[in-house]
């Protein structure tokens, strides 16, 4: 379902994801006065006050197939009763406004704490285990689909954008030998602890499937054994944790030093995004640019 509006803002900003957000909730008949915005990253998230639902927009059409993805893997999941968000069903989604994938999520209310490290491991240990239905059609894990568009994109200086390039040509040289011994199957694609939520009855909920896929486990593995051992995000304790629920260590494995560094150059296109939001984002983008272009070096990177 598409709707026709003005033509859509140059990049994508919180106060054009406002304007979006006002013409998709006029389009579906929901009420967004008072709404809040509750995050913006890859996507802008949007509460709304005059009923449980958040309504999620996307930077732009490219990622229309991915909107739909994310809808199909939420209804497969629901029907599988795994714990996860759900969409809202009396609404015709995707909706395309000024350009802009827009989809509508039942609100999940928070309980007081966050998840753990180890429900992390436990939840990744169960989804890796469901076999995909014959009519969910889903893609392969591909650590470079965004890439070229964010370099491209985002308000970085030339020299940034170069080097970025450069870094980019030799990641997929990598990533073309590496070897998995493990089965492909369902794939979270984004899987740390942030994308986890405790609702208020105290159920862990895993949330955002943008990146859903079918493809080897590892790809899930690799965030938070790159926040551990690259970053130290997290203590021994809660690493020990998620190895414990999940039972492996990606660490071990020869492929693991590919998927950092494609990990860390993931985690800082998708910030350069949005430096001109604020100077704290803009501070961050450049302590992680800096540590890419030296690879050996210590990180000191704060967590997003």
């Amino acid at each position: 379902m598409a709707v026709d509006a003005a033509r859509a803002d140059e990049g994508f900003t919180s106060a054009g994801a406002t304007r979006v957000l006002h013409a998709a909730c006029r389009a579906v008949g929901l009420d967004d006065r008072d709404a809040e915005l509750v995050r913006f990253g890859e996507n802008a998230l949007f509460r709304l006050a005059s009923v449980p639902v958040v309504v999620r927009i996307a930077r732009g059409k490219e990622w229309l197939v991915t909107a739909r993805k994310e809808v199909a893997v939420a209804r497969w999941l629901a029907a599988e009763s795994f714990s996860a968000a759900r969409v809202v069903e009396d609404v015709e989604q995707p909706l395309l406004v000024d350009g802009h994938p827009v989809t509508f999520w039942h609100l999940i209310v928070e309980s007081n704490r966050k998840a753990t490290y180890g429900e992390l491991g436990g939840i990744l240990r169960d989804l890796h285990r469901l076999t995909v239905p014959v009519g969910l059609v889903l893609p392969s894990f591909d650590p470079f689909g965004k890439q070229e568009l964010r370099i491209d994109r985002a308000p970085i200086p030339e020299d940034d954008r170069v080097f970025l390039r450069k870094r980019w040509r030799e990641l997929r040289d990598q990533f073309g030998e590496l070897s998995f011994e493990t089965p492909k199957g369902p794939v979270h694609g984004d899987a740390h602890v942030q994308n986890l939520m405790v609702d208020s009855q105290g159920q862990v909920i895993l949330i955002d499937f943008e990146a859903f896929c079918f493809d080897h486990p590892e790809w899930d593995l690799m965030v938070t054994a790159t926040e551990h051992h690259s970053l130290g995000w997290q203590t021994g304790e809660q690493y020990a944790d998620f190895v414990r629920a999940y039972g492996r260590d990606l660490y071990d494995w020869p492929g693991y030093d590919t998927l950092r560094r494609l990990q860390e150059f993931g985690m800082t296109t998708w910030l350069m995004q949005n430096v001109r939001e604020d100077e704290r984002t803009a501070t961050e983008y450049r302590r992680r640019i800096a540590g890419l272009r030296d690879d050996d070096g210590p990180r000191d990177w704060r967590p997003w």
